[in-house]
């Protein structure tokens, strides 16, 4: 009986009131649990102001729900969801925070690239910040830049290349001949007459335009004697142009006598018009003045004459009868 009354020692004790303890400290781990969800979802977004955007695309590929559109590198949406419309193009809804949306603008272009290396990326550009702000709900083509799909254009280019490249450097390739036809114009150069040969097309007719300059010269060398002895008769210390300076100035010599007959010829006349009665002393001095007058006369028919054969392009004025 002693062994039935022994009292249990403090560590096996019932704790009091258990029941009221655990229900308190599920409550406490079911409130943290919704206190961690609710901040979750509050970081996430969920409980912000938002406003629907819709970009549209032939292909949705490497598109997945909660990936971020960015803007200069920040994020300012993120898709919500990605379904196939009537049309069977693909609508990427994303959902914009409000204090966000005023980076985007009725001007906006909107971008999804896929490269080699990463996750498709889904960027806005605004190029103008002053156009009218991008209404809720709005619909907009978005560009695709696929790495991996100008891949093979560019093998396909590189294989055109690779053909041409292969063209070009073959025996019968206009290349080729070219650079033949270029060795043998240059051997061509290296000889004598090489350029002549190049312009003339032969040898002949390069030896023909160097016979016929070396007749010009000569010719030029004969036309250079010639025109020397033609300025030393004309120009020389005897020429023909000192020939006729002197004639000039006898010319001039009897003119001048013949003006002062005619003034002698003039005082005579004026004199027989004042002294009618004296007629037999003014005949005598009329005589006296054609005799003069006469000889002056001669003497300048004389000089045109000799002017006249002297010049080298006086005319022959001889009459010669039959």
């Amino acid at each position: 009986m002693d062994s039935l009354t022994t009292p249990l020692p403090p560590s096996q004790k019932p704790i009091a009131n258990i029941e009221v303890k655990a229900v308190l400290l599920l409550l406490l781990i079911l409130a943290l649990m919704a206190g961690t969800v609710a901040y979750v979802l509050y970081a996430r977004g969920v409980f912000e102001r938002t406003q629907e955007l819709v970009l549209l695309s032939d292909d949705s590929e490497g598109v997945v729900v909660g990936m971020d559109m960015t803007f200069s590198g920040f994020p300012i949406g993120r898709v919500r969801r990605v379904e196939l419309a009537d049309k069977g193009n693909v609508r990427i809804i994303i959902d914009v925070p409000s204090k966000d949306a005023r980076w985007l603008r009725t001007s906006s272009v909107f971008t999804m690239e896929s490269g080699l290396v990463g996750n498709t990326k889904i960027r806005a550009y605004s190029g103008v910040l002053t156009d009218p702000p991008l209404q809720d709900g709005a619909e907009r083509a978005v560009l695709r830049g696929d790495t991996a799909a100008e891949i093979p254009k560019l093998v396909a280019m590189v294989k055109d290349l690779t053909q041409n490249l292969v063209n070009m450097t073959s025996d019968s390739s206009s290349l080729n001949q070219s650079l033949a036809n270029v060795q043998t114009v240059t051997e061509t150069l290296k000889g004598p007459n090489g350029t002549l040969k190049v312009l003339l097309g032969d040898d002949a007719n390069a030896k023909q335009l160097i016979t016929a300059l070396t007749q010009v010269n000569a010719l030029l060398v004969k036309v250079d004697g010639l025109a020397a002895k033609t300025d030393k008769q004309v120009f020389g210390d005897q020429g023909l142009m000192v020939d006729a300076q002197t004639t000039v100035k006898q010319v001039s010599a009897t003119l001048l006598d013949a003006r002062a007959s005619l003034q002698k010829l003039d005082a005579v006349l004026v004199e027989a018009q004042g002294i009618a009665s004296n007629t037999k002393a003014a005949t005598t001095d009329l005589g006296s003045l054609r005799a003069e007058v006469e000889t002056s006369l001669r003497k300048v028919d004389q000089l045109v004459g000799e002017i006249n054969r002297k010049w080298p392009f006086a005319r022959d004025t001889e009459l010669k009868l039959p």
